[in-house]
């Protein structure tokens, strides 16, 4: 009787080690399926958040502005003062960059498009070769010489978070065939297009 009581015992930790394992296993690759994804480059994993710390530093920011214009130039050049430096490794998250203060393309550009999103405006990382840049579109009469990339008849405006002090439409300085992958980093959707313009 104690031998049966002890298989089944065993019998139950087996069958619950392997429900927790595949639990596990399931949610890493919802993870990885909602960070990652595969430009020519090889993998990109994005570190986007919409946590409470980039949302009030988002609104402190912008607070007094009277446009979109102004409110995405404000975090880009908060973002654009943060120091430029390589980081070898895995992408910080937002809140890490504000930390250290300091990012490299990944790091910048995950901050910027982190608080964008928590002020509601649609914006695209575009990987290129060995880079990433944001994208967004703005409908102001100040930016109407400024050139932008088209896609699909639509007008976006690149951000680069890496030029200190660059305003908003910054050149295009790749490339339209170096376009690689053009990503909304919250749902981890490419954005397909059929045509490209840099005007």
């Amino acid at each position: 009787m104690k031998h049966k009581t002890t298989k089944n015992f065993s019998l139950l930790i087996i069958t619950i080690s392997l429900i927790a394992f595949i639990y596990i296993s399931v949610k890493a690759f919802a993870i990885v399926q909602k960070t990652q994804i595969s430009t020519s480059d090889g993998i990109y994993t994005n570190r986007v958040t919409t946590s409470e710390e980039i949302k009030a530093k988002a609104f402190e920011l912008t607070k007094g502005c009277q446009s979109e214009l102004c409110e995405i130039q404000r975090v880009l050049d908060y973002v654009t003062k943060i120091p430029y430096k390589t980081n070898h490794f895995q992408a910080h998250s937002p809140q890490r960059t504000i930390q250290l203060n300091f990012g490299d393309c990944d790091d910048k550009s995950n901050l910027l498009i982190s608080m964008l999103h928590t002020l509601d405006k649609e914006a695209y990382f575009v990987l290129v070769p060995k880079h990433i840049f944001v994208i967004t579109p703005i409908k102001d009469k100040r930016l109407g010489e400024t050139k932008g990339l088209w896609i699909d008849g639509k007008k976006y405006f690149i951000l680069e978070s890496t030029a200190k002090g660059s305003a908003v439409g910054f050149p295009l300085h790749y490339k339209l065939d170096e376009v690689n992958v053009i990503v909304d980093p919250f749902t981890n959707e490419k954005h397909s297009f059929k045509q490209i313009a840099w005007r």
